[in-house]
């Protein structure tokens, strides 16, 4: 019998709370709602093993949304001293520690972990995915593709499972705006390393990315009543925090502004002409 994974097992006994599958050395409940009609002794039942709340090993017929050696994206129920717990379809929640958080999680959010056995032959969940994903994506330079953020690192940038499954970075220069763990985010492939892993790009390339940022500079600008108070000589963090632009792509959405006569930059402002 294998925790954690979708097995047929063979009827060994009827009571009255269920049947037992198994064999006569090793058996399993299957509790009474979960057996199906007309099952006799002897006829094989697909199950997944869990534990209970009891920590008992438990057949279920429904379905989860997560065995052993995949990945999942699922939705945070519930918090606790000790973790989260994630809704995987059955009845009772799947923990997910606190050490296996990438992120401290909240009710709601969405996160993409996997199924790990712990010391005390239970099943949990992990956010740390790395290994698991696959670097034999389909994919090529310049494909659009779709991923969920799962890791982010100060040193490289945003790891992001593309298709739930491929290895994908968004190196650091390329890490501007809202990019945080368990959002779901459309890119554009501008690499593929030698080892099969894809490096992304939430931003179109130049030509058509600097018509979006001149007309998102245009729209803050607007915010502050149609004079921004510094000009593109302003420290890039100070950039990043108003626009989530770095310098260089606001110094070219400001230039394509200027040449189209829509803004006029004075000593220590941009006005809105």
């Amino acid at each position: 019998m294998k925790l954690g994974e979708k097995q047929v097992l063979t009827v060994v006994k009827e009571v009255e709370f269920g049947i037992y599958l198994g064999s006569d050395e090793e058996r399993v409940l299957l509790p009474k709602k979960q057996v199906p009609e007309d099952v006799e002794m002897g006829d094989p039942v697909e199950v997944f093993l869990y534990k209970d709340s009891d920590d008992r090993l438990i057949a279920t017929t429904q379905e989860p949304k997560l065995t052993l050696g995949e990945l999942a994206v699922l939705k945070v129920v519930d918090t606790g001293k000790l973790g989260a717990f994630l809704d995987w379809g059955l009845e009772k929640d799947l923990f997910l520690p606190f050490k296996e958080q990438t992120m401290k999680v909240a009710v709601g959010d969405t996160c993409l972990v996997t199924l790990y056995i712990d010391k005390s032959d239970r099943l949990c969940a992990t956010m740390k995915v790395y290994e698991l994903l696959s670097t034999d994506s389909p994919y090529k330079k310049d494909d659009r593709v779709s991923g969920i953020i799962y890791e982010k690192s100060d040193e490289f940038g945003v790891f992001v499972a593309v298709d739930n499954k491929y290895s994908a970075l968004i190196p650091k220069k390329e890490a501007y705006g809202s990019l945080g763990i368990g959002t779901t985010i459309q890119a554009r492939v501008t690499e593929v390393k030698e080892d099969g892993k894809l490096d992304l790009s939430v931003r179109e390339k130049i030509p058509e990315q600097m018509d979006k940022d001149a007309a998102f500079v245009i729209r803050v600008i607007e915010k502050f009543d149609g004079e921004l108070p510094f000009t593109d000589k302003a420290e890039p963090e100070r950039i990043k925090r108003e626009f989530g632009l770095s310098k260089a792509a606001f110094k070219r959405a400001v230039g394509r502004l200027l040449k189209e006569g829509k803004i006029e930059i004075r000593e220590d402002s941009i006005v809105l002409r």
